[in-house]
């Protein structure tokens, strides 16, 4: 017998099995389990895949797993338990060695459940510049994590913002390595002593040039250490994060997923992370599909696993067929498999799940439910952030009789990216009329204002699509695809397209065609539901044609860039016509979108004349404006989307006082309507309970402190922008812009004023081994208590290599009453100190330190010289 080892091993009772003796040290466990396995059974704990299991599916997993994401969102707690305890169950049971799964999810500010607490977005938490309340939202996240039998989260996200077009920046904590690192292990250290683990992600530096995702980056090693690498030693070191996830993107040539120096070398062997690495979703492949390092993807699975890799996440089952040729046939050195398999089996061990496998927590109770709502709330007026208040109209004085709310954000309560549907959400609009009903009665009015999008133009519904087959009609067009680029010959194959809605970014249409060569023609009838004229066209990167009842309308056959082109044509409602597109792709990355205007309202002006005529019969106007972004959703502009800035325009003529409250997770520039409203407020994404801690705010219920996470630039033509950038050599100017920020990192106004004073050092000159002291007085000089963010930034005066201009090395979030005053303290340590030296050794230089403490990076209030002997 092939396994006759094994079957004598198994012959035993289970009772004498060494990896199931809790008695026996972890690794002890650990080698007596690796050496019991086959192969293929080492292959199945290093893969892993988001599956909606039953007992009918998971039968096929005979080899194990390492684990599931289950799917589906659960609206019980106990019902993803019960489901999770199933699962287990099979594999505990009645797999050959009994190893339990990892059942994982995605938590980046809340569980991605339905049921489950929705905290402001990552970026909203970074806002708060508050560690202790990042620990209690964490706490809480891990609460409802563990009670639904999860016991991995894909978070958090503490990669560097540094360019704030990218669309994942809402995901971070903004673009400084040391507010990250602290939020970052605020956040994981929770989950790590519950027994929950984390897997801080994208290793590493996955925003490229033009603040693109998952570009490639070219950065030296002295670059990657000073602002990239420090976040994920601190949650490592500090924090105690278990896994790490590695990015999409290439490192000067090297696909993160498969880069020896960055997983072996720098974060293994360097920095000593004992937990595993898993790929992004995906990415495994990645070398293959997208960098062409790799011919196939077996070897792209080897190049991965050689290269530090330890867990392959893919998105399907079958996917494994595509990655296990190389550990069937010994490509891949056993010894780099068994050091892979056995971080994870550590893990599982440490996690108890061997011998407890099951979820036993105990449900969630209402008290839980709404403490947890309490906090979101905390949370939530806690990072929102006043950017500017003109005649202190803020916050909104008790004789206010009545607020006009404008805009779709008011009512959406979007939650950000990666959220779950939220427990209980309250709308902005929800929130400022239930305060409202609190303040004397004091009338609100609501006008949805013009949106965020300005697209006039939408795609052909299959509905109006149709074609014959055979003599059957189906909805759709009849796509004939062929291998070349004049559509000659007989076509590769033929199907039929419910609509012309393409996106061929990563691969082409079909693998029986190059992903940079190929044509396709697309034929059927067109039925209108509407009489008059109507704009028809093609959105797309060009290469297309469009015809109908043979007349060509849109001739676009080149290959220059990306445009909509359309023609006026006169419809009949119900009325056929014949309709063909014509298309071809010669080097890749292809997008067509066949699109028309019927049925869509060309009516933003009439919606922004309707919401001044709502802003006319207010006393003040509060416009709640928002910006679209996400994972691969960059933005090449930073103005608000669609016609929002005409519509806040068109409201401050009106003379009334105007209240703007951003929704969105990165930078807005402002330049057309800044100077034309009162106040501003970033509220991010607030969560849940968002609308009623902005309604808080707007009624001087709390006083914002929140801070800016990120710069603010006046012009995308200033970016990348960030405040701790090395000197320069001349300026920061352009010749006709500003190279200052419209708002600095650390920027945030309240509703009082604070005083600092009398700066003072317990001694002035020390060792670079010694650590010193450093303490002002606070004083609240308003009539109202509020907490002040203050912030200390370290100078390196003079290096043996330049040295950032300013770098964040201390904050507080401080509370007073009116007048009240505070002795606030920092200890600056020999690391606050520290700097990579020529041979990027870390050492404390001698020399004069500037030592600067503000409430942000230009409002600096006080300054000294520290000495280092």
């Amino acid at each position: 017998m092939v396994f006759c080892v094994h079957s004598a091993v198994f012959s035993q009772p289970d009772k004498k099995l060494p990896y199931k003796n809790a008695g026996l040290s972890i690794e002890e466990r650990v080698k007596d389990l690796l050496q019991r396995m086959t192969i293929e059974e080492k292959f199945w704990q290093m893969f892993m895949i988001p599956e909606e299991s039953d007992i009918q599916n998971i039968s096929r997993y005979k080899k194990g797993i390492f684990g599931f994401q289950f799917s589906a969102l659960s609206q019980n707690d106990n019902e993803l338990a019960v489901k999770i305890n199933r699962v287990q169950k099979y594999f505990v049971e009645q797999t050959r060695l009994g190893i339990p799964i990892i059942p994982f999810d995605e938590a980046l500010h809340g569980l991605v459940r339905g049921g489950c607490t929705s905290f402001p977005q990552a970026i909203g938490l970074a806002a708060t510049w508050d560690t202790t309340l990042m620990g209690l939202v964490a706490e809480a996240i891990a609460k409802e994590t563990k009670v639904r039998g999860i016991r991995q989260v894909l978070t958090p996200v503490i990669n560097i913002a540094t360019d704030v077009r990218w669309g994942r920046t809402e995901e971070t904590y903004g673009e400084d390595p040391f507010l990250t690192a602290a939020m970052g292990v605020a956040f994981v250290s929770p989950f790590e002593k519950s027994g929950i683990i984390t897997t801080p992600k994208h290793f590493i530096a996955n925003v490229g040039e033009g603040g693109r995702d998952s570009y490639p980056i070219n950065a030296n090693e002295r670059e990657l250490e000073e602002r990239h690498l420090f976040p994920f030693r601190e949650v490592i070191e500090k924090g105690g994060a278990r896994s790490v996830m590695t990015s999409y993107n290439s490192l000067n040539g090297d696909p993160c997923t498969s880069n020896d120096w960055l997983l072996n070398v720098k974060l293994k062997k360097e920095i000593g992370f004992k937990g595993f690495v898993i790929s992004d979703a995906g990415a495994t492949g990645g070398a293959n599909v997208l960098h062409n390092t790799s011919p196939d993807y077996p070897t792209s699975g080897r190049q991965a696993i050689t290269g530090g890799l330890d867990v392959i996440f893919q998105t399907a089952y079958d996917h494994h067929k595509l990655f296990i040729p190389p550990f069937l046939d010994n490509s891949i050195d056993i010894q780099i498999i068994d050091s892979a398999v056995s971080r994870i089996l550590r893990a599982k061990f440490e996690l108890g799940i061997f011998d407890n496998p099951y979820v036993t927590e105990v449900p969630e109770g209402v008290e839980d439910i709404m403490r947890h709502k309490k906090l979101a709330r905390l949370a939530a007026c806690e990072s929102i952030v006043l950017l500017k208040n003109e005649k202190n109209t803020l916050p909104l004085a008790s004789n206010v009789r009545s607020v006009a709310v404008i805009g779709v954000d008011a009512v959406e309560a979007r939650l950000g990216g990666y959220s779950g549907p939220g427990n209980g959400k309250v709308s902005i609009l929800e929130g400022i009329k239930q305060r409202a009903g609190k303040n004397k009665n004091t009338e609100v009015f609501y006008a949805p204002g013009c949106g965020r999008k300005s697209e006039h133009l939408v795609v052909v519904p299959d509905s109006c699509l149709s074609t014959i087959l055979g003599k059957v009609r189906k909805n759709g067009l009849t796509g004939e695809y062929f291998n070349n680029i004049t559509m000659e010959g007989t076509p590769v194959f033929t199907r039929i397209d419910k609509n012309i809605y393409f996106h061929w970014t990563l691969f082409s249409p079909d693998p029986r065609l190059p992903a940079d060569f190929y044509s396709v023609r697309w034929k059927g009838k067109l039925k209108a539901f509407k009489t008059g004229y109507h704009q028809i066209g093609i959105d797309g990167n060009d290469g297309y044609r469009l015809y109908i009842n043979g007349e060509l309308l849109v001739d676009n056959w080149q290959k220059r860039t990306y445009s909509t082109l359309s023609y006026r044509y006169f419809f009949e409602k119900d009325k056929e016509y014949e309709i063909k597109v014509e298309f071809y792709e010669s080097s890749g990355n292809a997008s067509v979108n066949l699109v028309w205007n019927m049925g869509v309202e060309d009516d933003y002006r009439q919606k922004i004349k309707e919401a001044i005529a709502v802003a006319e019969k207010a006393d003040v106007v509060t416009i709640v404006a928002g910006i679209q972004e996400g994972e691969f959703q960059d933005r090449a502009g930073l103005g608000l989307p669609g016609h929002q800035e005409e519509l806040i325009r068109g409201i401050a003529e009106t003379g009334k006082p105007v209240v703007v409250i951003i929704v969105g997770g990165s930078a807005v520039t402002m330049s057309t309507w800044i100077d034309k409203v009162d106040c501003i407020l970033d509220v991010w994404y607030p969560g849940e309970e968002g609308g009623n801690a902005v309604a808080d705010v707007l009624f001087g219920f709390y006083n914002p402190a929140g801070r800016l996470p990120v710069t603010f630039p006046v012009s995308e033509a200033q970016l990348p922008l960030v405040y701790n950038h090395k000197p320069t050599g001349r300026g920061d100017d352009y010749n006709n812009l500003t190279g200052l920020p419209l708002f600095p990192f650390g920027y945030g106004l309240s509703y009082t004023k604070f005083e600092y004073g009398d700066l003072c050092f317990d001694k002035d000159t020390i060792l670079g081994t010694e650590s010193v002291d450093v303490c002002f007085k606070l004083k609240n000089n308003g009539d109202r208590e509020g907490d002040e963010v203050v912030q200390l930034y370290i100078r390196d005066i003079l290096a043996s290599v330049a040295r950032p201009v300013m770098e964040l090395k201390g904050f507080q979030r401080v509370h007073l009453l009116p007048g009240e005053v505070k002795e606030v303290a920092f200890k600056i340590t020999p690391a606050m100190l520290s700097m990579l030296n020529r041979e990027l050794k870390r050492v404390v230089e001698p020399g004069d330190f500037r030592i600067m403490i503000g409430s942000s990076s230009r409002e600096l209030r006080l300054k000294g010289v520290l000495r280092v002997r």
